[in-house]
C-alpha cells in the first residue's frame, strides 16, 4: 500500500505524530531569546509611546496617581485570573476531576508565559494540557480544558467589542470605512470559533480536516503519520465535548466572562487613578476594539505594541487626555501583561516541581 497517501491504514509506526502530549518542550536557551525581544519590544513602545505627549505632563499625572484605584486595579486583575482558573475547574469538575481556583489561575498563568516565548496559542494549549495530566486528568477532558478556555475568551471579546462599536456608532464617532474595518475583524475571529465548534459537531469532516493537515505536516517534516492516532484525538475531544451537554458549559462560560470582565475593570480604574473615571462606551470601545486588534495581529505575540498604540488612539480620539490616556494604558499592560508574564514563568516552574512526571492514564 502507498505509505504517502493521506488515509493509508497502517500498523502504529514507533514514532506517534505530534500531539498536544508529546510537543516538544521549547529550548531553554530559544526560549531566553525569544524573552528577550519581546522584552526589547515591550520596552520600546513603553519607552516611545509617552514621547508622543508632553513627558513633563505625563510625569505630572503619575505623580498625581489615586493609589487605592491602582490597588483595586491589582485585585481585580488577580480576580481576572481567578476567574480562568474557576473556568478550568469547571470543565475538569464535569468529568469528575478536583482543581483548585489557587491552582486553576496558576496553570493560566503558566501557560500564558509559555506560550508567549514558545509558538503562541498551540503551546499555551499544549502547556495547559501538560499541566492537566500531571494533575491526573485524562487525556479528553485535558485537551478540552486546553482548547475551550480561549475559544470562551474569543466569544467574550466579540461581545465586548460589538456593544464598543455600538456605542462609535450612536456618538457619530464611528466612520463607513472602519465600520467594515471592524466587521471583518469580527467575522474573521467569529469564523475561526465557529470552525473549532463545526468541528465538534461535524466529527468525520473533522477528522479528515485534521488528517489531512497532519499528514501533510508530517510529510514536510519527513517523519512518519499514524491516521488512526489523529481519528482517537478527534474521538477523545469529541467524547469530552459531549460533557458540557444539558447546561455544563454554562459554568465554563461564566468563568471566561469573568475574565475579560475583570480585567477590563483593572483598566477603568488605572484610568480613575490617573485622574479621568471614563464611561461604560468609552471603556467598551477602548478595550474591546484593540483585544480584537490584537486577535486578527496574532504575530504580535501578547498584543505587544498593537494593544498600546491602538488604545491610545482611541481612547484620545474619544475625548481622553492624551497623557492621561498614555499613562494608564501602560500601567494597565504592566498589571495585566507584564506582571502575569514574570508570575507565570514562576508558576510554571512551581507547577513542574510539584508534578516532576505526568503519570500515563487512559483516556
Amino acid at each position: 500500500m502507498d505509505v504517502t497517501r493521506p488515509f493509508a491504514t497502517l500498523a502504529p509506526p514507533k514514532k506517534k505524530m505530534i500531539d498536544f502530549e508529546h510537543q516538544p518542550q521549547p529550548n531553554r536557551r530559544k526560549g531566553w531569546r525569544y524573552l528577550i525581544v519581546i522584552v526589547i519590544l515591550c520596552l520600546a513602545v513603553n519607552l516611545l509611546l509617552p514621547k508622543i505627549a508632553d513627558l513633563r505632563n505625563a510625569w505630572d499625572v503619575v505623580r498625581g496617581f489615586t493609589w487605592w484605584a491602582v490597588a483595586l486595579a491589582f485585585l481585580v486583575e488577580l480576580a481576572a485570573y481567578i476567574g480562568y482558573g474557576y473556568c478550568l475547574r469547571s470543565i475538569v469538575a464535569i468529568h469528575g476531576y478536583d482543581l483548585s481556583l489557587l491552582k486553576g489561575a496558576m496553570i493560566a498563568m503558566a501557560s500564558y508565559s509559555i506560550g508567549l516565548v514558545a509558538g503562541g496559542w498551540v503551546s499555551a494549549t499544549a502547556a495547559v494540557f501538560s499541566f492537566m495530566r500531571k494533575e491526573r486528568v485524562n487525556r479528553s477532558t485535558a485537551t478540552i480544558a486546553g482548547v475551550l478556555p480561549a475559544l470562551l475568551l474569543n466569544v467574550s471579546i466579540e461581545f465586548v467589542a460589538i456593544f464598543g462599536i455600538i456605542y462609535l456608532l450612536i456618538i457619530g464617532q464611528l466612520s463607513q470605512s472602519q465600520l467594515i474595518q471592524y466587521s471583518i475583524f469580527l467575522v474573521v475571529l467569529a469564523l475561526v470559533s465557529a470552525g473549532i465548534f463545526g468541528a465538534l459537531l461535524f466529527p468525520k469532516l473533522a477528522f479528515k480536516a485534521a488528517n489531512w493537515a497532519l499528514w501533510n505536516y508530517a510529510r514536510l517534516k519527513k517523519k512518519p503519520y499514524d491516521p488512526a492516532r489523529t481519528q482517537s484525538m478527534v474521538n477523545s475531544f469529541i467524547n469530552a465535548w459531549k460533557g458540557l451537554g444539558d447546561g455544563r458549559w454554562v459554568k465554563p462560560m461564566v468563568g471566561g466572562a469573568m475574565y475579560i470582565v475583570f480585567d477590563m475593570l483593572a483598566l477603568y480604574f488605572m484610568f480613575v487613578a490617573a485622574g479621568s473615571a471614563i464611561n461604560p462606551g468609552v471603556l467598551f470601545a477602548g478595550y474591546g476594539l484593540p483585544l480584537l486588534l490584537s486577535k486578527i495581529a496574532f504575530i504580535f505575540p501578547g498584543g505587544i505594541g498593537v494593544i498600546e498604540a491602538s488604545m491610545a488612539a482611541l481612547f484620545t480620539s474619544l475625548g481622553v487626555s492624551h497623557e492621561i490616556s498614555i499613562v494608564a494604558i501602560i500601567a494597565y499592560r504592566l498589571v495585566s501583561f507584564w506582571i502575569p508574564l514574570l508570575i507565570g514563568f514562576l508558576a510554571a516552574g512551581l507547577l513542574s516541581r510539584l508534578h516532576p512526571s505526568a503519570e500515563d492514564i487512559e483516556s
